[in-house]
């Protein structure tokens, strides 16, 4: 940690200081005082910055404390104005830290990209099609400017088709994903050769199988589902009674070749599924 940041630390509102190894960088007590965060767990500031720099550059805007417990993550949620004030964060890191994180939020929440000519942020609000209008391209060439959401380039073609524009090489990346990834026998089950990574059958997401068991819980959406089948948890648990935490009543869904749109107008998506108390969580795949 450099002596200006230190300086700075001491100086913020009174916090809890503990003479404790850094739970981040795992760096033992070396007489330097370290800040203890809501969870219990003790930081240092810098490791604290850094921490949280790298959970948003994988994608995160949830900032949680990885301190290990026997052999386990701690995985409790710092609100950002804790870590804002423990990490002491200067007026520029603020700012970065707070655009980075507001469109990480959004882009989980909302269905929007960067227009291809102007790079501001366009909401697409039909769904079912993926030509798109940029309204401030629009406005400032006093022409309509449309791009393709799928190859995120101007549009070219007539008509909307529902899979790809008039530009070379237009297909979704995902689908490419969906169809090459690897295969994996799902731990504590009967199930064999499931696709190691799937589309959320709510939201699209795709969501890479880790480790546990075949209930995963979509990290956008919050619906729980199954894995091998594609049926929500609920639903999938009913129709094997007794027996759905091995095998399923329906056959291993096969490779998805379409992703689904999320309908955010429809209920059930906030967490509603059931909990089966032994859940895989939802990982975006770097593609």
């Amino acid at each position: 940690m450099s002596h200006s940041k230190t300086e700075d630390f001491h100086n913020q509102r009174p916090l809890k200081f503990v003479l404790r190894k850094d739970e981040i960088t795992g760096d033992e007590y070396d007489g330097q005082l370290r800040v203890e965060m809501s969870c219990g767990h003790a930081v240092d500031p810098g490791s604290l910055t850094a921490w949280c720099r790298s959970l948003m550059d994988q994608g995160h805007f949830k900032l949680c404390c990885p301190a290990d417990i026997n052999g386990e993550k701690c995985g409790a949620q710092w609100p950002y104005p804790e870590v804002r004030q423990c990490a002491v964060l200067n007026d520029t890191e603020q700012y970065q830290f707070e655009q980075k994180l507001a469109l990480l939020a959004a882009r989980s929440y909302c269905d929007f990209k960067e227009c291809p000519s102007c790079k501001s942020l366009v909401e697409r609000k039909e769904l079912t099609t993926i030509r798109v209008l940029c309204t401030v391209c629009t406005s400032t060439l006093r022409a309509t400017y449309e791009f393709c959401w799928q190859c995120l380039r101007a549009w070219k073609g007539a008509g909307t088709p529902s899979d790809h524009c008039a530009n070379v090489g237009c297909k979704d990346p995902n689908l490419e994903v969906l169809a090459s990834c690897t295969t994996k026998d799902l731990p504590g089950s009967e199930i064999c050769a499931c696709p190691s990574i799937r589309a959320c059958p709510t939201c699209g997401l795709l969501i890479e199988h880790k480790e546990k068991c075949k209930y995963v819980v979509c990290s956008r959406c919050q619906v729980e589902f199954c894995f091998a089948c594609l049926e929500l948890a609920r639903a999938c648990q009913a129709t094997k009674a007794g027996a759905w935490f091995k095998c399923c009543a329906k056959p291993l869904a096969p490779r998805q070749t379409h992703i689904p749109v999320w309908s955010r107008q429809g209920g059930g998506l906030w967490g509603d599924e059931v909990n089966t108390g032994h859940r895989e969580q939802s990982h975006t795949p770097t593609v």
